[in-house]
This record gives C-alpha cells, sequence and structure tokens, in this order.
C-alpha cells in the first residue's frame, strides 16, 4: 500500500521518478521497486517521505481513496446489515472527507446511500416484528398495521401521511432551478401521480414533449384518469416508436400488468430483458418474478430468480452478496410455497 500511496502522491505534485529519488537520497530505480510493490522504503526513509510529500508517516501506509471509496459501495451494495462499527467507522472517514470539502459531490452520495442502506435494514427488522405482533395477536391492529406500513413505506390511507408534498416541492424548485434537467422533471411527474395532483402532473408531462419518456407519462395520466383504452394505446406507441428502448417496452409490461393482462406483462417484461446487451439490467426479470408469483405459478417465478443469480454471475462476476442472497432466499420462500400447496 505505501508503494501505491508513494505513486499517487508524486503523481499528485507532478514530478518524475528522479526527482523524487534524488530529493531523499535513493535511486531511481529504488522508487520504481516502491511503486511497483517489489520493495518497500527502508524505515529511516519514511519521515523525509512524509516530509516531503508534507503528510504525517501514518498517511503513507493509508488505503487511497479511490480504494477506500470502492469498499465503501461494495459494502452497500453486497451486506444485507452493516454492524454499527462499521457503519459509525465509515461515516467518520466520509464526514472527514467533507470537513476538507462540503461540497464533494462523491463523499455527499456516499454517505447518502449509506444511511438509505442502514434505513432499509432498519425497516426490514420492522416489518419482521410486526408481522410478527399480527401473526401473534390479530386484534392489536392499530399500531401493529401502522408499524408495519411504516416499515414498507406503503399507503395506510391518511392523506397526511402518505402524501408527498415535500419531496413534490423539493423536487419542483429544483426543477425551477434547472429547468433542463430531464431526470428532475421524470421524478417530479411521478410523484405528482402517486398523489393523484393529476392538473400538476399533466403540465409537467406537457413540458417533457420532446422527451422519450413523453407517451409513457401520458399514458400513466390517461390510466389514472380512467381512460384505460386511450393509456393501452399511449403505451403501445410509445414500445413502437422507440424499438431500441427497452425502458420503453418495459414501461408497457408495467401497462398491461396495471390492466390486469398478466400474460401480456409477461411476454413485454421478457422483451425488455433480452433486447438489452450486456450487461443487462434485471428489471423485466424481477417484474416476471413478481408477476408469476400474483398468478400462482411459483415454478416460474423460481425460474426468473435463477436467471437473475445467472444475469449477475455472467454478465456483473457477482457470485455472492446481497444481490445474490436476496434472489436464493426469495427462491426457497417460493419452495416453502410450493410445498405448503402440495
Amino acid at each position: 500500500m505505501i508503494g501505491m500511496n508513494i505513486k499517487q502522491l508524486r503523481q499528485e505534485k507532478h514530478i518524475k521518478q528522479d526527482t523524487l529519488a534524488d530529493a531523499i537520497g535513493v535511486s531511481a530505480q529504488a522508487v520504481s521497486k516502491w511503486e511497483t510493490g517489489a520493495s518497500d522504503p527502508d524505515v529511516a526513509l519514511l519521515p523525509r517521505l512524509a516530509t516531503y510529500f508534507g503528510v504525517s508517516i501514518d498517511e503513507l501506509f493509508e488505503t487511497p481513496r479511490a480504494e477506500k471509496m470502492e469498499r465503501i459501495q461494495n459494502m452497500i451494495w453486497d451486506e444485507r446489515r452493516i454492524s454499527p462499527e462499521t457503519f459509525d467507522r465509515t461515516v467518520a472517514y466520509l464526514e472527514g472527507i467533507l470537513k476538507e470539502d462540503p461540497k464533494d459531490a462523491e463523499t455527499l452520495t456516499m454517505l447518502s446511500e449509506l444511511y438509505n442502506h442502514r434505513a432499509h435494514a432498519d425497516h426490514e427488522n420492522a416489518s419482521y416484528y410486526a408481522e410478527r405482533v399480527l401473526e401473534a395477536d390479530p386484534d392489536d391492529e392499530h399500531n401493529a398495521w401502522a408499524a408495519y406500513l411504516e416499515a414498507n413505506n406503503a399507503p395506510c390511507g391518511d392523506n397526511w401521511l402518505d402524501n408527498h408534498f415535500a419531496v413534490i416541492r423539493f423536487i419542483r424548485t429544483f426543477v425551477e432551478n434547472h429547468p433542463f434537467d430531464r431526470y428532475a422533471k421524470i421524478i417530479l411527474a411521478e410523484n405528482l401521480l402517486a398523489d393523484h395532483r393529476l392538473g400538476e402532473a399533466e403540465a409537467t408531462i406537457a413540458s417533457m414533449k420532446k422527451d422519450d419518456a413523453y407517451l409513457d407519462y401520458s399514458a400513466k395520466l390517461a390510466f389514472l384518469k380512467g381512460d384505460r383504452e386511450e393509456a393501452l394505446r399511449l403505451w403501445k406507441k410509445a414500445a413502437a416508436e422507440y424499438p431500441q428502448r427497452w425502458q420503453a417496452t418495459d414501461s408497457l409490461g408495467e401497462g398491461y400488468l396495471a390492466l390486469g393482462m398478466y400474460r401480456e406483462a409477461l411476454d413485454a417484461f421478457e422483451k425488455s430483458f433480452t433486447m438489452q446487451s450486456a450487461p443487462r439490467y434485471t428489471d423485466g426479470l424481477f417484474a416476471r418474478a413478481q408477476v408469476h408469483e400474483e398468478i400462482g405459478d411459483y415454478e416460474g417465478a423460481i425460474e426468473d430468480r435463477k436467471r437473475i443469480i445467472d444475469c449477475l454471475k455472467t454478465e456483473y462476476n457477482v457470485t455472492d452478496g446481497e444481490s445474490v442472497d436476496e434472489n436464493l432466499r426469495e427462491i426457497e420462500r417460493l419452495k416453502a410455497l410450493i410445498a405448503k400447496r402440495k
């Protein structure tokens, strides 16, 4: 690790190996060996190296930031639950970076993902215990159901709790300040539609007329207005006009699902997966697994989960971690449902 750090520090100073060698009294060959890992600098040279680069001796041995960030990201992806000690240590490291640069976007994003990861794990635990309450004491309805719905971010029927007012307010202000941000407009439309603020959603969607997602959201709006025939026409039109865009076909699958056309939805989700180039997103396979389970085809759902695992292995070189384990757990749950049915 010290060799990698010396190389990084040298490159940050824009100096050559022989310049560093002259400064600390060694050969350029010695510096080259340090940086390739063939040998380590003598302990007696460490104070000189630290002084030359303006760092502490301990910092010479630290893992480079890029590698640390990669490890943190992999931990977020691979671990179902992060221990409190590891979580606190990671937060302290990231907040240390922010003290030097409060606007470091990579670090801010990583902290957001880290806290979301913990929140997801906590909600998973909350959901588990709420389910146990409902199984043990079905009469304890209010508190247990409230805890279960909150844990799963599910609507409870109380508009003051279910609405996305604060989120919409933030996104709308963001869009006003960044009027050409495509994704911000999309998520604004999504949240307005979710809250059935259809007039505002219609105005937002109209501003997306030149976007290839315009037809998808026009279809969602038509569906929520009760015009199922027009919604299906628009979903089909989007898939036809953008035959290379797998997302349009995936949206068509969502449309079929909303209309209760399960077989058509399965076909659309399959197509949205197969039309991609590797490495492919597995959205279509996840959707197929859910549809198969909904219609009682647990074997089909298991096959979809196995295909997700295979895709992770062959196209992402991922063979373990939470992304795989989650699907393995689902397979076992589905097998239990098959056994129970028999």
